[in-house]
């Protein structure tokens, strides 16, 4: 009855989610259109009914699977409920003033735009992009506090259970590990993937690297909620990761690849490959591909038109398998769950 009684209410959260974040998805757009009655609309396509079916067929399979792993013990319930309440309910209202900035930016082509006060200097060129037409792109602390919100709204509350699929398979292979574990999570931005890898492995030794200082600092006021040891986070670039090689024994990375453009994938491929152990583990999240569900073929090309993603239409045709084997990977195996794909790698 206990497990009967969770599983509803985690349903129950999680229909919650999906239906605020289409809710939200038409206030935004009921009131953009009510401020901005002749703005040019982006030329989409249209997405076709079986399409929509699929997508609610994905989402439900979805959070079965993510329930069923936690019913077995593989991460503990609690991660099933563990959202970020009170920062969604002191910026949600931060959110909705932001977005005429950000609908100003989209139509203005404006993606490059950052507050005078903040400094540029030292990062990649790539990264300095309003990416999502957010505010600051990656650089201050809104941006920071608006982040985690943002992505749930984006997903209809699947980003969580999304990002969740990596600790399976990194717990599958940590399994046998008799010594100290260290893992490093490669563009950790918030911290939110190293919460839930603390959640399910709370010995191991959690390490984290991000460009952004404003969002190492949020990820530091999370982490730090938690019991047991803080993960290290250092400002870095993952193409110069500043870790000796083989030292971490798993590698997770999510959400990263589609910001990066197609040479830099390479060679943070082959830098995450550098700094792990022989037979560890590299666990990619990140966007579906072009062929892998062809009924979401019109999201896929929607995405970058409606968002700023400068580097996605290449991702979305590139052949991450290939630089995986290219640097030094084996045993890749790959997997589909809702609007992610994974490639799970070993170190050959």
């Amino acid at each position: 009855m206990v497990d009967l009684l969770a599983k509803l209410a985690y349903q129950t959260l999680q229909q919650g989610k999906g239906a605020f974040g289409v809710a939200n998805k038409q206030l935004t757009t009921n009131l953009l259109n009510f401020f901005n009655p002749a703005r040019p609309r982006p030329k989409t396509e249209p997405l076709s009914p079986q399409s929509l079916v699929l997508l609610q067929q994905r989402f439900a399979q979805l959070m079965e699977l993510d329930w069923l792993d936690a019913e077995a013990g593989i991460y503990p319930t609690d991660l099933l409920f563990d959202s970020p309440w009170g920062d969604f309910l002191r910026y949600y209202p931060d959110f909705l003033l932001d977005l005429p900035n950000s609908w100003a930016r989209s139509q203005n082509k404006q993606y490059q735009d950052f507050a005078p006060n903040l400094k540029t200097e030292g990062y990649p060129r790539y990264y300095l992009q309003n990416f999502h037409h957010q505010t600051d792109g990656y650089l201050s602390e809104q941006s920071a506090n608006l982040y985690d919100l943002q992505v749930e709204l984006l997903f209809n509350g699947a980003a969580d259970p999304m990002r969740r699929r990596v600790l399976p398979p990194l717990k599958a292979h940590l399994t046998q590990a008799t010594q100290p574990t260290r893992i490093l999570d490669v563009a950790c931005g918030t911290g939110r993937t190293l919460r839930m890898i603390r959640g399910m492995l709370s010995e191991a030794a959690l390490f984290g690297i991000d460009l952004s200082a404003a969002y190492l600092r949020k990820a530091n006021q999370l982490l730090s909620e938690l019991p047991g040891e803080l993960p290290q986070l250092v400002q870095a670039n993952a193409e110069e990761i500043p870790y000796v090689a083989h030292y971490f024994d798993a590698i997770t990375s999510v959400f990263l690849f589609h910001e990066l453009p197609a040479g830099v994938r390479q060679t943070v491929i082959e830098e995450c490959c550098r700094v792990l152990k022989p037979g560890g583990i590299f666990i990619i999240c990140d966007s579906i591909q072009e062929g892998d569900t062809p009924e979401f073929s019109a999201n896929l090309k929607n995405f970058p038109v409606l968002f700023h993603e400068p580097y996605y239409r290449h991702y979305i045709t590139d052949d991450i398998e290939g630089h995986l084997t290219q640097a030094g990977f084996g045993e890749i195996e790959i997997q589909i769950h809702f609007m992610s794909k994974y490639w799970i790698a070993k170190k050959s």
